[in-house]
């Protein structure tokens, strides 16, 4: 049977469109719901492209608070979530949206201020005499307010100083962002806030602020990594999601990790157990 040169290239383009909707043709992806710390400290878009360089997975990022980023993971809308606050990534693996969760690597916290440091808290190491301080001197305190882990370690700083902010005093705003815009918020009023040192770092907009507290171990800051759990949400990208959280764990994806800096100085230090 002979064919007409319109039925031959009606087969090819019928072939060629079931051909490229077909999953070997799609790029491999998942989702990661991940703090804001992450990606507004320049880390994700440094080690991501190397991710995919090594494995052909994309990797799309939600970054928002820390309890947001866990929020998102109930619902299956993430395949991995990278956070930053330890009881509330083991009460997510309690409740059976993880399986487990691995820690991958830590910096800290600092309370960071305007230079004049009208509470006089500059060089101290104890960060719960210095909220007690801001608190008695009723000096402008900038809170994030949206449930990170930033703000999880902000408020366990208040109650251990046994400072009642909950009934939101006039000295202390809330701002419900991320942290970036919070640094923001804190040099327009040159206020005190609790940052991540890693954003601090990437940080330009710095006004009259310094770091005026660090140093003190409650200021640790670990983050940890989590597949979400394909018994509740079969739809989740296992094999990728697990890729993503063996290379962020492996030698390599330590080492990259670690070789993170700005102006010379380390922003992340891995301690995955290897």
């Amino acid at each position: 049977m002979k064919l007409s040169l319109n039925t031959i290239l009606a087969t090819a383009f019928t072939a060629a469109t079931v051909f490229s909707s077909t999953p070997f043709a799609q790029e491999k992806s998942i989702v990661v719901s991940s703090t804001t710390s992450t990606e507004q400290s320049g880390l994700l878009g440094f080690m991501l492209p190397i991710f995919k360089m090594k494995t052909g997975i994309d990797v799309k990022v939600v970054a928002v608070g820390t309890g947001q980023a866990l929020d998102i993971g109930r619902r299956g809308d993430a395949d991995v979530v990278f956070v930053h606050d330890k009881p509330a990534e083991e009460k997510f693996v309690t409740e059976g949206y993880a399986t487990k969760r691995i820690e991958v690597m830590y910096n800290d916290f600092v309370l960071i201020g305007p230079k004049s440091d009208p509470a006089k808290i500059a060089g101290g190491k104890d960060i719960k005499v210095a909220f007690q301080k801001i608190a008695t001197a009723q000096a402008p305190f900038v809170s994030r307010g949206d449930k990170s882990g930033t703000h999880a370690a902000e408020l366990r700083y208040w109650k251990d100083s046994g400072v009642a902010v909950a009934s939101i005093p006039a000295w202390y705003k809330e701002t419900g962002s991320g942290m970036g815009p919070a640094l923001n918020t804190a040099s327009a009023m040159n206020g005190y806030i609790l940052a991540d040192r890693a954003t601090w770092l990437a940080f330009k907009n710095r006004g009259d602020l310094a770091i005026l507290i660090q140093g003190d171990p409650k200021l640790f800051n670990q983050y940890g990594v989590m597949l979400v759990n394909t018994a509740k949400f079969p739809h989740v990208k296992k094999a990728e999601g697990q890729a993503f959280i063996d290379w962020i764990t492996s030698k390599n994806g330590q080492d990259v990790i670690a070789s993170y800096q700005i102006g010379g100085e380390q922003l992340f230090f891995p301690n995955a157990k290897q």
